[in-house]
């Protein structure tokens, strides 16, 4: 059962000190091993609060620079900003967003999608991987390409199922990395370019835990047929503030550096879907988790109160238009878009300087994005 902390705030800042006192240093060189999920010290543990903004990357990435020049912690840095590129990329091609959220579910063996998700394939990592999943929520990073792998080419199921599994149980999923993360283990994200895990890599970097079971190392990528054109990108439209009431969601939930409130606004509105809003539905413990966010970021932020779906539509009902931190490509954004068409709602989007910055490096693939993370932090003072 995943503890939820009564204030997470304050233990995401708790955790992201430990890590950066204790094994920052080490990282490089041990975060490809999962230990098990009994001893995660090789790795920071943050994701589940950076895919929430409770630590907004940027934030993050400052701190860590405190500690040590660039030369000395760019991989862990590196790591931090994936997400930020994910996002980016995803912005400019929202069609493969919207191809995936459309995925027939019905159209494969439910025998063996079941026998997967209840971890009954015979293959012993696997399966203790799927338990793992649903107790703690979390897997390891490397540990999710071996998952993504033999879900897709030694079971031989549709990578969207799985993404879709994995976005139900991952405490820190997200749409852009969950969804392109997928794309790039199947090798269409990266046209022709897969993942394939292998046995004795598996049981190189878990230390022996897990026997050579009986991959399929040999499956050529999956192809898409589809082209996802690149959309046209204003990076200085950050927005500003139109109307007097404020609509932030559960993936954004950082309060500007030195303040606890946005004062300038009349009302301020924190928005958790539930799953009857979703496209892609999340388990109770992932839903109780963001309501846990939700509630200890409202404490935070004064003067704002957490707003349900249902009230929430009454007030879009009865209102011309209101502010919306931009959530990014996901479930969030298609539910105000929605809610734009259905009660004639103008919706005014407020961007990041900083994400809409680093989007513009976001267009092809990461090393164009990587060679620019200097580029980025000069230009921030990170």
């Amino acid at each position: 059962m995943t503890r939820i902390s009564p204030d997470s705030f304050s233990a995401a800042q708790d955790d992201l000190a430990h890590f950066l006192n204790n094994h920052l240093v080490h990282y490089d060189a041990r975060r490809n091993y999962d230990f098990g999920a009994l001893d995660r010290s090789n790795v920071s543990g943050l994701s589940k609060y950076i895919s929430h903004r409770v630590l907004c990357e940027y934030d993050v990435v400052r701190q860590t620079l405190k500690r040590a020049p660039l030369a000395e912690v760019e991989k862990f840095v590196q790591e931090v900003f994936w997400r930020i590129y994910w996002k980016g990329w995803l912005e400019h091609r929202p069609s493969v967003w919207h191809d995936f959220v459309r995925f027939d579910a019905d159209c494969f063996a439910q025998k063996d999608y079941r026998n997967a998700v209840e971890g009954r394939t015979g293959i012993a990592c696997f399966d203790a991987w799927v338990a793992e999943l649903q107790e703690t929520n979390y897997l390891h990073n490397h540990t999710r390409m071996w998952f993504a792998s033999i879900w897709i080419f030694t079971l031989g199921l549709p990578w969207q199922a799985g993404a879709r599994f994995f976005q139900e149980h991952l405490l820190d999923g997200d749409a852009a990395s969950n969804t392109l993360g997928w794309r790039w283990v199947a090798g269409i994200q990266t046209k022709g370019k897969h993942y394939l895990a292998r046995a004795s890599n598996i049981e190189q970097f878990t230390k022996g835990r897990f026997g050579p079971d009986s991959l399929n190392e040999t499956a050529a990528p999956r192809e898409e047929n589809i082209i996802h054109e690149m959309i046209p990108f204003d990076y200085t439209m950050i927005g500003k503030k139109v109307f007097n009431t404020l609509i932030i969601c559960d993936t954004d939930l950082h309060l500007p550096a030195g303040t606890g409130s946005y004062a300038d606004y009349d009302n301020v509105f924190i928005l958790c879907l539930d799953n009857a809003r979703r496209q892609l539905g999340v388990s109770h413990n992932v839903l109780t988790f963001k309501k846990g966010l939700v509630g200890d970021f409202q404490a935070r932020c004064d003067g704002s109160e957490v707003i349900s779906a249902d009230d929430f539509e009454i007030f879009a009902s009865q209102n011309d238009g209101v502010d919306v931190i931009y959530p990014s490509i996901g479930d969030n954004l298609d539910y105000l878009k929605r809610m734009q068409n259905t009660h004639n709602l103008t919706v005014n989007f407020r961007k990041k300087q900083q994400d809409l910055f680093c989007w513009q490096f976001a267009q092809k693939g990461f090393f164009n994005f990587k060679r620019n993370i200097p580029h980025i932090i000069e230009h921030f003072n990170l």
